[in-house]
C-alpha cells in the first residue's frame, strides 16, 4: 500500500508565504459622494458653483435652481447632503424656502446679501453656514460644503461680524429693557385662559385711542393672539429686532409695560 502521509519539503526549499485570511475581502468601496443642490437665479454664478464642485472627487452636484420653489422641489426629487441657496431670488426667496429646506438636509447661504438683519434671520431660520461672495476661494467653499454636511457652522467674516453685532445689540436690548421694567410697578396678572375667553370682544374695544400706526395695530393684534415675537416676525416679514422695535413703540403708547397689561388694555379689559 503505498505511504500517503504528507511528503516533507526538502530541506532549503523556499516556502510559500502565509495565507492573508484577509485576502478574500473585497477592498472597501469609495466614500460616496456628497450630493449637493446649488440654488441661485444668475446662471453663471450657478454654473460657476456646479464646475467648481463637480470637479471634486467627493463632490457631485445634483441639481440647479433657479429659486426657492424650485430648490424644495430639486431637494425633495434627489435628497442632497447640502443645500447652497441664495438669498435674493425672484418667485420664492431664500429666505422663505430656508424653513422647508432645512427639514431635507443642511443649507448653507451663499449670497450677496451682507446685512446683519438677513444673516440673523438666516440662521434664525436654520442655516448652517452663511458666505458671501468674494469672501471665500474655492477651497474654502469646497471645505464649507464638506464640513457642513458633519454639523460645523461656516461663515464669511463679514457674515460672522454681522452676527456678533447682533447678538451686542440684543444684550444691550436686554439690558436696557430690564433696567426700564425693574423701576415700573408690576402690572396684573392676566392669564393666557383669561385672555383666549376675551378674543370674542376684541371688536368692542375703541382702539383707535391709542393710536396705532397700521402695522403697529397689527402686531398687537398678534400680541393679543399669543404670538412670540418669533412667530410675529415670521407672519409679518420682518424682522425680530423689527418687531421689538414695534413693541416698544405699542408700550409707549399704551403706557404698558408687559405683554399682558397691553393686550389687556387693547382688547378692552381694564
Amino acid at each position: 500500500m503505498p505511504d500517503q502521509t504528507t511528503p516533507h519539503p526538502h530541506p532549503g526549499a523556499k516556502q510559500p508565504p502565509p495565507h492573508d485570511p484577509f485576502e478574500d475581502f473585497p477592498p472597501p468601496a469609495p466614500p460616496t459622494a456628497l450630493r449637493v443642490v446649488v440654488a441661485d437665479d444668475n446662471p453663471v454664478v450657478r454654473a460657476g458653483l456646479t464646475a467648481l464642485l463637480s470637479g471634486r472627487e467627493d463632490i457631485t452636484v445634483v441639481a440647479e435652481a433657479a429659486d426657492g420653489r424650485q430648490a424644495y422641489e430639486e431637494a425633495l426629487a434627489h435628497h442632497p447632503d447640502v443645500i447652497l441657496l441664495d438669498v435674493r431670488m425672484p418667485g420664492v426667496d431664500g429666505l422663505s424656502a430656508l424653513p422647508h429646506l432645512v427639514r431635507i438636509a443642511p443649507v448653507v447661504m451663499l449670497t450677496y446679501s451682507r446685512e446683519s438683519e438677513i444673516v440673523h434671520e438666516a440662521l434664525r431660520r436654520g442655516a448652517g453656514g452663511y458666505l458671501v461672495h468674494g469672501e471665500f476661494t474655492a477651497d474654502q467653499l469646497v471645505d464649507a460644503v464638506r464640513n457642513i454636511k458633519n454639523g460645523r457652522a461656516h461663515f464669511t467674516p463679514t457674515a460672522a461680524d454681522a452676527l456678533v453685532a447682533r447678538l451686542r445689540q440684543t444684550k444691550e436690548d436686554s439690558a436696557t429693557a430690564h433696567d426700564y421694567t425693574r423701576h415700573q410697578p408690576k402690572p396684573p396678572l392676566i392669564s393666557a385662559k383669561h385672555l383666549s375667553q376675551l378674543q370674542p370682544v376684541v371688536a368692542q374695544s375703541d382702539k383707535s385711542r391709542f393710536q396705532l400706526s397700521a402695522r403697529e395695530a397689527e402686531i398687537m393684534d398678534h400680541i393679543a393672539s399669543g404670538m412670540t415675537n418669533q412667530q410675529i416676525a415670521a407672519t409679518c416679514f420682518i424682522s425680530e429686532k423689527t418687531v421689538k422695535n414695534h413693541i416698544n413703540r405699542i408700550f409707549a403708547k399704551l403706557h404698558s409695560t408687559s405683554r399682558a397689561e397691553a393686550a389687556a388694555k387693547w382688547l378692552g379689559v381694564t
